[in-house]
């Protein structure tokens, strides 16, 4: 079984910085595209930022230029680097593949709050 484990959310405030990271078992890592998805109370879940198995991004409009996704293919672990955080940034962040496959199970998320 395929298993998700986000880490690295806190609250900091707005221009602040985070790097989440998604560990990621049960699975092949390297061969999956892979995907950051957040969710705003009162909103639907939501892709921001996705990778290809080797290695090509693309962003959602409202995090673009701001956040960076990576992957380390040896560590089966992705990552997020977010930069100049703004209130409405504030969600919770899971990882899953790209695109989510239709068993697919989530992680519990790592929350992010940005708040002065």
């Amino acid at each position: 079984q395929v298993q998700f484990v986000e880490s690295g959310g806190g609250l900091v405030q707005p221009g602040g910085s985070l790097r989440l990271s998604c560990a990621v078992s049960g699975t092949t890592f390297s061969i999956y595209a892979m995907a950051w998805y957040r969710q705003a109370p009162g909103h639907q879940r939501e892709r921001i930022a996705g990778i290809t198995s080797g290695g090509s991004s693309n962003y959602a409009d409202s995090v673009k230029g701001r956040f960076a996704i990576s992957r380390d293919n040896t560590k089966n672990t992705m990552y997020l680097q977010m930069n100049n955080l703004k209130p409405e940034d504030t969600a919770v962040y899971y990882c899953n593949t790209m695109p989510v496959g239709v068993r697919s199970s989530w992680g519990q998320g790592t929350q992010v709050t940005v708040s002065s």
